[in-house]
């Protein structure tokens, strides 16, 4: 009898954030379903749209946008392609960046921004509240507790299930949880590049670490990126090789591997890097290859 394989999103393994959100390990990330340099509408808008609808085809229910992709175009397709949303589709945005031109990123965390980008991103999604609500980037000009506590707020007032961080310190996610119950951080973390802001790899890793004991989920951006590990001929390549893979699929089962509340959420514009991307749910490397990758990083 043949064996059944298993799904991609069902080998990426199930998180439940904040105790009520559960979620396959493996999501989607819709900042490149805009134009180039993250401003405007996307070059082919029937493309975006095909990639957005093959995702839950594909079994992701988490789909992580911001206000500030596009900006506003993110969460306008998403609406468009996928309105009225499925049961069990989470949806999780940020706020707290502006974008004065493309490729600009402009912190600003002053509560009463934050209002108002939480109420447009409701009115762009089409929903009454939004599951997972970030906080994109602390705003040095803002107090910190200022920002968390606007977020705490719109949270008891039921506009927010569960409130995230995004580009945080261990420091900043502690002094966070005094205020208000944070169920995901979102920072930089690849094969390649294992610095966050303002955290060095190691403070990096202890995050992920801490995140994992605590049941919070550890969302990388920019997870796919290999850069030189992947060159032809090198370690990487030839065990992306040994598994009949691409880089990017290892990069994947990597993260995966990595931590049980790991949720990398590769984004892509085109439905067949879509199709690929999520493959790399369904490799498991063994124990060797994980400390393969691991050391070459370093190198």
């Amino acid at each position: 009898m043949q064996q059944k394989t298993q799904r991609p999103e069902e080998a990426s393994g199930m998180l439940t954030i904040g105790g009520d959100l559960n979620v396959y390990r493996l999501g989607f990330g819709a900042m490149r379903v805009t134009g180039e340099g993250i401003w405007g509408p996307p070059p082919n808008k029937q493309e975006a749209i095909s990639v957005l609808r093959r995702t839950l085809e594909l079994g992701i229910n988490l789909i992580d946008t911001a206000d500030s992709y596009g900006p506003e175009v993110s969460e306008s397709l998403i609406a468009e392609a996928l309105y009225p949303y499925p049961k069990g589709l989470v949806i999780a945005t940020k706020g707290g960046l502006l974008r004065p031109g493309p490729g600009q990123w402009v912190p600003d965390g002053r509560p009463q921004h934050l209002r108002e980008a939480l109420e447009g991103s409701l009115r762009r999604l089409r929903l009454d509240r939004i599951d997972i609500y970030q906080f994109h980037r602390p705003d040095t000009k803002v107090p910190f507790e200022d920002s968390v506590g606007e977020f705490a707020k719109m949270k008891a007032e039921g506009k927010i299930r569960h409130v995230g961080l995004s580009n945080v310190t261990i420091e900043q996610l502690a002094q966070a949880q005094k205020i208000v119950p944070i169920v995901t951080v979102q920072n930089r973390y690849n094969l390649v590049d294992r610095a966050s802001e303002n955290m060095t790899p190691e403070q990096s890793e202890t995050m992920i670490d801490i995140c994992a004991r605590q049941g919070i989920g550890f969302i990388p951006w920019f997870p796919l990126a290999t850069g030189e590990l992947a060159r032809p001929g090198g370690q990487l390549d030839e065990i992306a090789r040994r598994h009949n893979a691409t880089p990017s699929q290892i990069a994947v089962a990597w993260l995966l591997q990595r931590s049980s509340t790991m949720l990398p959420i590769p984004g892509t514009s085109s439905v067949k890097h879509l199709e690929e991307n999520v493959m790399g749910a369904t490799i498991k490397l063994t124990q060797e290859e994980f400390d393969t990758i691991n050391q070459i990083r370093k190198q």
